[in-house]
């Protein structure tokens, strides 16, 4: 895996780089800023990209915002965004296309190391990755006209499962339900949230984004 480091501090970005090569990835650039990423993907894409939310000059939301343009000129580009807080709109801008590929991790998740690069693997592979902690908040932030309170409370588990990315195999193994029983959730998950039938695994995505949106 060929992948590009967005990090202002130089601390993390090398720590982040070592991490990657002892695990066998390709850092094909380590850079501090926007532009200069947006320049390195223009010449090689990168099968993945590392960012942090925010970056100079402002240290708002620049990493996002560059993670957004870079995924509008190269389609299904993989993002994964590391952050120090939980911005929940952050993680629901970059899903917004449907595609897939994006994940949102907390920056305390790093040191995790088998943890976060699973979630790399994930993301590259075009799947999504959300925090759990973000997972957790939007349970706690629900509005009364949610979109999905048509959902079961299993359905909503298996759906917050969905959205760190998990398989169905793992949901079920954490659920301690059947790999039929997961399927069948699912597929309930997608009826109630009015998901085209033919839409392959992107219906995945587009579930997890109408969670992130609720």
């Amino acid at each position: 895996m060929r992948v590009v480091i967005v990090e202002d501090d130089v601390l993390l970005r090398e720590g982040l780089s070592l991490l990657l090569a002892n695990a066998g990835v390709t850092v094909v650039a380590a850079v501090d800023n926007a532009t200069e990423f947006l320049d390195v993907i223009a010449d090689d894409r990168p099968d993945a990209v590392v960012t942090d939310v925010r970056l100079p000059p402002t240290f708002t939301d620049e990493g996002l915002r560059a993670a957004a343009e870079a995924r509008r000129r190269h389609p299904g580009l993989p993002v994964l965004v590391l952050s120090a807080y939980v911005e929940n709109s952050y993680a629901a801008e970059l899903l917004s296309d449907g595609v897939g590929g994006v994940g949102y991790l907390l920056k305390e998740r790093v040191g995790k190391v088998e943890r976060f690069l699973d979630a790399l693997r994930r993301v590259a592979e075009g799947g999504t990755a959300m925090d759990p902690e973000v997972i957790s908040q939007l349970l706690v932030r629900r509005k009364p006209d949610d979109p999905l309170a048509t959902l079961t409370a299993r359905e909503r588990e298996v759906l917050a499962l969905m959205a760190e990315g998990h398989n169905n195999a793992t949901i079920a193994t954490t659920l301690v339900v059947s790999e039929g029983a997961v399927h069948k959730h699912i597929r309930n998950i997608f009826t109630k949230l009015d998901l085209p039938g033919d839409e392959g695994a992107h219906r995945r995505v587009r579930a997890v984004l109408a969670y992130l949106n609720a």
